[in-house]
């Protein structure tokens, strides 16, 4: 088959995205476009594309993901193509690779970002250039990230900005807009951005308002205080009129669990006053990120370098474990966080380890045991954190509002480290587990979560939808058989069932084969 973009795909059953029912059609793809729905056997010109016993849907759009971090390491996307994704949305949690003076300022203030990185631009139109020039095999969306503002603006430093550093803010924010980002994003729980007022935070929402952008938000607080983040993202989305979306909606800790309910209930009441506001799940009862942001925030005042200096001092040293070990019990686990990946160093084998496995064997509790990994590892530590529960992670899933998201990577087959399975199951999981084994959702709606839903909090035009005059990125998978095969004890396992992938109507996954094509793109933001 010729990589033109012109292919019919026949015999399917159509879902278009709408939660509608399916129906057999045949779907007539001309010059990257769905160019027609027909029905089926109807005599067609050009190549065909077997969908017999399959549902032709939307390519997934994953509104949550860090992939902007990840993708020119990993431009076949692997990991996202095998779920049936077409479209990442980067620039979550308050991290964006843009804007940036320097990589190192940008690296030492959240200890986060990917060493491999190169950095060879400082806005969207440069990064987006550095990952066109390698294409991906699926489009990236982005959005601005929080943390990379106030990095440019004012450093690492824990104080509010002044009016000066919030104009330059405010200015970069829409210089992103205007080379076609999507949305502005904080994320609450990280350093530096932990240290910004909700005054700052509604100010720059109201700016990414005034440019149309959706504001995403990592919540402030996603345990004891998670009613109380919730009401303070509403109350900025409410003051600036931004279109806000709650980043993978969750309640951390078991004396927390069963809050999430009040949650949703409080994201109702604002919609009902006119307030937009949504959100998305992963659907995993396990979170994943740095070990820093378990610290006390004043520990990360003015970057990792200085948290590395203050391990160094002992009673600082002392205060921080102090701090740690306060939130034991009540909102983290020692026993479910577990190491997910560091760097090469004295420590190494812990990789898979929780805290209170590494305390135990390095004769130590598990406050000092996690202040000892990050002190020998340059403060660069990824967490799995074991925390929610499965009857409240399906509670978010089913409610209407909330779209399927993987808050995960493009990642390799196979590599080093316990990442977590979001990054390779996260779309198929909800189809073979939640739809096809538990019934929470029928197949309608699981797939409107993934495709309609997201394009429309995003504001993404001609996708999401299988209809005549829209982009022909198309999902083709097996509702019998699709699932997840990751799990957080062997996750370099990728998903199976979904047959064909398209992007602009080339295919980059034929017969559950990666085709080694690359027609993606990073999209931009019409207008």
């Amino acid at each position: 088959m010729r990589e033109t973009g012109d292919v019919v795909i026949t015999g399917g059953g159509v879902l278009d995205g709408t939660g509608a029912p399916a129906r057999r059609a045949d779907v007539v793809v001309r010059g990257g476009m769905i160019r027609d729905i027909v029905p089926p056997g109807k005599t067609h010109e050009g190549p065909e594309l077997d969908a017999a016993g399959l549902v032709v849907a939307p390519g997934f759009i994953d509104l949550h993901s860090h992939a902007d971090f990840t993708v020119q390491h990993r431009p076949s996307a692997d990991t996202a193509v095998h779920q049936g994704v077409t479209t990442l949305l980067g620039g979550n949690c308050g991290f964006s690779p843009f804007p940036v003076a320097s990589a190192d300022d940008l690296r030492a203030a959240a200890g986060f970002l990917a060493s491999g990185v190169d950095f060879a631009w400082t806005d969207l139109d440069g990064y987006a250039r550095a990952v066109e020039s390698d294409p991906p095999a699926i489009n990236m969306a982005a959005q601005v990230g929080h943390q990379a503002l106030r990095t440019l603006a004012m450093g690492a430093d824990a104080r509010p900005a002044t009016g000066d550093e919030l104009a330059t803010m405010r200015s970069q924010l829409a210089a992103a807009a205007e080379q076609g980002a999507f949305g502005f994003s904080t994320g609450l729980i990280y350093a530096p951005g932990s240290y910004a007022s909700p005054e700052e935070v509604t100010a720059l929402a109201a700016e990414a308002a005034r440019h149309g952008l959706m504001y995403s938000t990592h919540l402030r607080d996603e345990t004891g205080e998670l009613l109380a983040a919730v009401d303070e993202a509403v109350g900025a989305a409410r003051r600036s009129g931004a279109r806000l979306e709650i980043s993978h909606l969750k309640a951390m800790g078991p004396a927390n669990h069963g809050t999430v309910h009040e949650a949703l209930a409080r994201v109702e009441a604002a919609r009902a006053e006119g307030v937009d506001v949504a959100a998305d799940v992963y659907p995993y009862t396990a979170s994943s990120t740095t070990l820093t942001s378990r610290l006390p925030g004043w520990a990360m005042d003015g970057g990792t370098g200085r948290l590395l200096d203050r391990l160094m001092e002992r009673s600082t040293r002392t205060r921080i474990a102090a701090g740690l070990r306060s939130r034991f019990g009540r909102d983290i686990d020692p026993g479910g966080v577990v190491v997910a990946e560091l760097p090469a160093g004295p420590y190494s084998r812990f990789t898979g380890r929780s805290l209170a496995e590494i305390g135990d064997e390095t004769g130590t509790d598990p406050a000092e045991a996690a202040l000892e990994l990050l002190a020998a590892h340059n403060a660069t530590v990824a967490i799995v954190n074991h925390a929610m529960s499965s009857a409240n992670v399906s509670a978010v899933l089913a409610h209407p509002l909330v779209s399927v998201a993987s808050d995960g990577w493009t990642l390799a087959p196979s590599g080093d480290g316990r990442p977590h399975p979001r990054s390779f199951g996260t779309f198929a999981r909800v189809l073979g587990r939640y739809v096809r084994q538990d019934g929470l959702l029928t197949l309608p709606e699981a797939v409107r979560k993934m495709t309609s839903l997201p394009a429309a909090r995003l504001g993404l035009a001609g996708r999401g939808e299988i209809r005549p005059g829209l982009v022909a990125d198309i999902a083709v998978f097996d509702p019998d058989t699709v699932i997840d095969n990751s799990d957080f004890a062997d996750p370099w396992r990728l998903a199976t069932g979904v047959r064909h992938v398209l992007v602009r109507g080339v295919p980059v996954l034929r017969d559950g084969t990666a085709t080694g094509a690359r027609p993606g793109r990073v999209l931009r933001r019409a207008g």
